[in-house]
């Protein structure tokens, strides 16, 4: 069992292999009580929190805070009502427990494959003037320290309301000086890794682009004082949303932290009519007692395999060659082919061909929308294209933007009023495109049959599914004048419903996310997709931070990592070919260069690493990731990915500048079995699992810039 009800007490104690989390009910509301390493149920349970109840609420730690009722800090929705006013407040009415998990309408969620796997529990709040039902889920998984958390609301009454803020989750802290780590940046360098320490006020992350963004990834994790990679208590909050986010820490005046997470509230209401249900996303929390290390890992494994969904869940992923940064849309169908039969000589497993393919798609200035080849590149269309690629031993992939509309496109002067827009307004441009508006059924409906024409009658064995700019104009023609708050949280739905539909009459397409790189880098596109393009930004150097920085919350296997060519189209930089394999080898494998431009010493090395990665790519796929060295503190980053058994262990070791007479150097390694003695595999040398984790493994002294280093090691015996 992994929820305890004592009634008597109004106690409620999920529990999980190493976690407890505890709700007491006072006064009829909910409040949070515990989260931390596992407590015994037989224990005494009261008194966990020095609860206040008193006729303030200002220091009651609530699950599930109102505005207007007592409470001043930052609450977790407000309800606007038909006579105007905005004070709600929610009871308790009664709870029961579930077996496993439910899935939520519309939206994707974690999940689980048997029932014995997790229990829920729902508590049923109510505020009877409004008629109001408001129902919060919590989701315990037995074998990790993970919650997942969400909120129905239920109008029972006779009058509409108006939702102006609906989170998915709210904790309260009674801790001091908790710092705050969460993942910013732009285009082309995403997931940097900030952490700063929270003092009284607001801390707040957020996406009001309609997209989840490059800016800020909707993830952030509190983490009490002294907790690093290895030590200390951290708590993650990951939201399963791919639109606009908010996140905010604050700390009251007796310093207590509360922490939400959800929608976010800026430009959303929405209108629920008598007997309308509205389900927020699904926020996943996590729990470490060792550490930051120890939440990603939890978080690698739920999402891995309890997130990311179809055929390609549990497979070792291709290697692909893209054309992109090779020809951009400057290609024929000889040039493509001549590009896929050189990576058949290197034993690369996919072809991909990027945009450019369709329309008269000559620039990104036009052809959106219109998905059909552009015969005058492909005289033999896609189909005679994938022909060739397969002839080659390759499999082929496909690049597409369906999301997005050009004004100079067939399908824009056949319908001006399918993009998102505001009647007498501009509508902006980016990259020359506006967006389509996926509200709309019959925009979906469009989209679904040019694509289904597509993947049925082409060899189509992957998508990149590209969206490159934010939402401008949030407005739909379908929606009335109340609803159109509602747009940007509708675009989201209509993508999820289009994305269920396609994945599904098409299991066998690998389908990988885009957005500009990593601007829709989230938990809710991984359950469509179980890969996404990490960032636009192909650099070697700039790939440790932005790789390091996302594995804080998503696994490898998510993360698609290629080499490109130099000098690098992002940054000029030019680096040796060696260490560029080994940086986009410690994610999904690939090219986006030139192959017909290696020298033969290139080629030898390539073949090498295609070689190379086949053999260790399970590991880094499905292993267990440790981060041992981070870029954002020096010149050198280490990591290493470890079997579930703990037999087999990959080390990766990188410097980007040479130091002159440097000290001697030692890498200390995580994750191996004490006991164990492994073999390293160039030099046949073994050492103690023991030594390796407490002493370090001895780094050879190269002296250049650019220097990367592989190290395999297998137990003995």
């Amino acid at each position: 069992m992994a929820i305890w009800v004592q009634e008597d007490k109004g106690i409620f104690h999920l529990q999980s292999k190493g976690m407890s989390y505890i709700i007491e009910l006072v006064n009829d509301y909910p409040a949070h009580v515990y989260w931390g390493n596992k407590l015994r149920h037989s224990s005494n349970l009261e008194g966990l929190h020095p609860l206040v109840t008193g006729g303030s609420l200002d220091r009651l730690p609530q699950e599930y805070p109102q505005y207007g009722t007592g409470d001043f800090r930052v609450p977790a929705y407000q309800a606007k009502l038909e006579d105007g006013t905005r004070i709600t407040e929610l009871r308790y009415q009664g709870y029961r427990v579930l077996q496993g998990k439910p899935a939520l309408a519309g939206l994707p969620s974690v999940y689980v494959e048997s029932a014995e796997e997790a229990d829920t529990l729902e508590l049923t709040l109510r505020d009877d003037y409004a008629k109001l039902n408001v129902i919060l889920r919590y989701t315990v998984y037995k074998e990790l320290d993970v919650i997942a958390r969400s909120v129905e609301f239920v109008n029972d009454g006779s009058s509409p309301l108006q939702l102006q803020r609906a989170l998915s989750a709210s904790v309260d802290f009674q801790v001091a000086g908790m710092e705050m780590i969460y993942l910013s940046g732009a285009w082309s360098r995403e997931g940097n890794i900030t952490r700063r320490r929270l003092e009284q006020g607001g801390t707040t992350i957020q996406s009001r682009r309609g997209m989840s963004s490059h800016q800020h990834n909707p993830f952030a994790a509190l983490a009490k004082p002294g907790a690093d990679e290895n030590r200390g208590e951290v708590y993650g909050f990951s939201l399963v949303y791919s639109g606009g986010f908010e996140a905010e820490a604050e700390v009251d005046s007796f310093g207590m932290t509360r922490l939400v997470i959800g929608l976010n509230s800026f430009d959303f209401s929405w209108k629920l009519e008598p007997g309308e249900r509205f389900q927020t996303p699904e926020a996943v929390m996590v729990y470490s007692g060792q550490g930051i290390g120890e939440m990603s890992r939890t978080y690698h494994r739920l999402y891995r395999t309890r997130l990311s969904r179809g055929q390609y869940r549990d497979k070792e992923r291709p290697i692909l060659v893209n054309n992109w940064e090779a020809t951009y849309f400057n290609f024929n169908t000889e040039k493509l082919e001549a590009i896929a039969a050189e990576g058949a000589k290197l034993g690369i497993e996919l072809f991909v061909l990027d945009d450019g393919w369709f329309g008269k798609r000559d620039a990104d200035n036009s052809s959106l929308g219109d998905w059909t080849e552009d015969l005058r590149k492909l005289p033999g269309g896609l189909s005679d294209l994938a022909q060739r690629v397969n002839g080659h031993g390759l499999k082929f992939g496909l690049w597409v933007e369906p999301e997005m509309i050009s004004p100079d496109s067939d399908l824009y002067r056949s319908h001006p009023d399918w993009c998102l827009h505001v009647p007498g307004r501009r509508r902006s441009e980016f990259r020359w495109q506006l967006v389509l508006d996926y509200t709309r059924e019959e925009v979906r409906q469009y989209i679904f049959e040019s694509l289904s024409r597509i993947f049925s009658t082409v060899p189509v064995a992957y998508i990149k599914w590209d969206m490159n700019r934010c939402l401008t104009e949030i407005g739909s023609a379908q929606l009335p004048a109340e609803r159109q708050s509602e747009t940007a949280h509708r675009y989201v739905l209509g993508l999820y419903e289009l994305l269920e539909r396609l994945t599904s009459a098409f299991p066998h397409i690998l389908f990988e996310s885009c957005c500009s790189g990593g601007g829709r880098f989230d938990p809710g596109m991984l359950y469509y997709m179980p890969q996404t393009w990490t960032s636009d930004d192909t650099d070697a150097v700039e790939r440790l931070k932005i790789q390091y920085g996302t594995s804080l919350v998503y696994p490898v296997s998510a993360m698609g990592a290629h080499v490109s060519a130099v000098p690098n189209h992002q940054v000029g930089r030019i680096t040796p070919l060696s260490f560029r394999g080994d940086v986009a080898m410690s994610g999904n494998f690939g090219y986006e260069l030139d192959l017909t431009k290696f020298t033969p010493e290139e080629k030898e090395l390539a073949k090498a690493q295609v070689a190379n990665y086949k053999e260790i790519r399970s590991l880094v796929q499905q292993g267990n990731l440790y981060r041992l060295q981070s870029p954002f503190e020096g010149n050198e980053t280490a990591w290493m990915f470890v079997s579930d058994d703990q037999r087999e262990a990959l080390v990766y070791y990188f410097r980007v500048m040479a130091v002159p007479h440097p000290a001697h150097r030692t890498l200390l390694l995580s994750g191996l079995n004490p006991d164990f003695d492994y073999r390293l595999a160039d030099s046949g040398e073994v050492y103690g699992g023991d030594r390796l984790m407490q002493a370090g493994l001895t780094l050879p002294d190269i002296q250049r810039d650019y220097v990367s280093g592989c190290y395999r090691l297998a137990a003995q015996g």
